[in-house]
């Protein structure tokens, strides 16, 4: 058995009757969670790309996110859209662009279009700020009320969303600007803030676009809007600039440039910055530790960048780097009760509870795996296909 069969025999256990749960320490769903749209989108998205594997059982319940998505307790039949939770009706850009991620997924496995039609119309008509090249961050549940909050998390997995869309979607016209949507977000985020802050990417400000550099600095440990540099996102980041430049007949140079320095600056920075091994989860603006807690997701997103680098380049330092973090993955974060990754541990690699509790989802480690040995493309989903 492989470790993408483990992990997607540990995923298979999030099925509940209206969608995917958050699944705890033990592998099981937690029954005190509401249902999460991010967590029911995610879990669809890994199944669809399950079923573009052939793995057996994994077409029925890609096909029972897409139903949840579609017509469960979390789309908004009133409004439109989806609420983030069965307990918030916010209307979230974060969440919204893992519905079009799964809606890309579904529709590139052969599940169908409803989903991803319905979910990037809204992603363009709610979130899309042309202005701005960006995407703004949370409405109410019906749509008249925008928060001023604006955040880059939320504009990294929308660059993902609207790259798989593009791969997704038939009309070229469509196709075109979507891509180009996502250009524009990396050229603001990473070749303009973080390059501009010698590679320290700034991830919250406020609704004129102004940076907000002390936001959450009294809750630092944040699950998705910490305090500081995540170290992490800058590895997604560089990434997913490779990924935009995969799919651009005339792709800029300072793509692949700034590709290359913000995965440098992170793991430079990042690696033992608190004298342990692994990545922190946050440093300040001066590179110093600020939650030393080693979180899954970062290790993940380290050696998804490194691979992708090493099938951009050909430089074996990458292939080096992302075989010897798995290889650290592997000793300190797998669990073999779950067949997952725990997703949080001490600087000294014991389970810790910080910023996550359980073993939530399996999108990160799905996506490490199966970046390691994929071509390039705009989408996963369109490189496994």
């Amino acid at each position: 058995m492989t470790d993408l069969d483990r992990l997607l025999d540990f995923a298979a256990r999030s099925r509940v009757a209206d969608g995917f749960g958050y699944l705890g320490p033990d592998g099981a769903v937690l029954p005190d969670r509401p249902l999460e749209t991010w967590i029911v989108a995610r879990m669809t998205h890994v199944f669809g790309l399950a079923h573009l594997l052939g793995r057996p059982g994994a077409e029925e319940l890609a096909r029972h996110g897409v139903a949840t998505l579609t017509g469960g307790p979390l789309h908004d039949h009133r409004h439109g859209g989806w609420r983030s939770s069965t307990e918030d009706d916010a209307k979230a850009a974060y969440v919204h662009a893992f519905v079009v991620l799964a809606g890309s997924t579904a529709r590139l496995a052969g599940l169908g279009d409803e989903l991803l039609g319905e979910a990037l119309a809204v992603w363009q008509e709610r979130f899309w700020d042309d202005d701005a090249g960006l995407a703004v961050g949370e409405w109410d549940r019906s749509w008249s009320r925008l928060d001023g909050y604006r955040g880059a998390n939320a504009n990294m997995h929308g660059v993902e969303a609207t790259l798989a869309a593009a791969d997704a979607v038939e009309d070229p016209v469509l196709t075109e600007r979507l891509r180009g949507q996502a250009l524009r977000s990396v050229e603001r985020v990473v070749h303009g803030w973080a390059r501009e802050r010698g590679w320290r990417l700034p991830e919250h400000f406020d609704a004129s676009w102004t940076p907000q550099p002390e936001f959450n600095r009294d809750a630092p440990a944040d699950p998705f809007r910490p305090f500081g540099v995540t170290v992490g996102h800058q590895f997604e980041w560089a990434r997913l600039a490779l990924h935009v430049r995969a799919v651009l007949v005339e792709p800029p140079a300072w793509l692949l440039a700034d590709a290359l320095d913000l995965f440098d600056a992170a793991t430079t920075r990042g690696w033992a910055a608190d004298g342990e091994d692994g990545f922190p989860y946050t440093l300040d603006w001066s590179d110093r530790p600020v939650v030393r807690a080693r979180v899954h997701w970062v290790l993940c997103e380290a050696v998804a960048a490194a691979a992708v680098l090493h099938r951009v380049t050909g430089e074996a330092r990458f292939a080096e780097l992302a075989d010897r973090w798995w290889a650290h993955g592997e000793a300190r974060f797998a669990d073999p009760l779950t067949g997952s990754w725990h997703h949080e541990l001490t600087p000294t690699g014991e389970v810790a509870t910080g910023t996550w509790v359980g073993q939530p989802d399996a999108y990160h480690l799905a996506q490490a795996l199966l970046l390691r040995n994929s071509t390039v493309r705009g989408s996963l989903a369109a490189a496994v296909r």
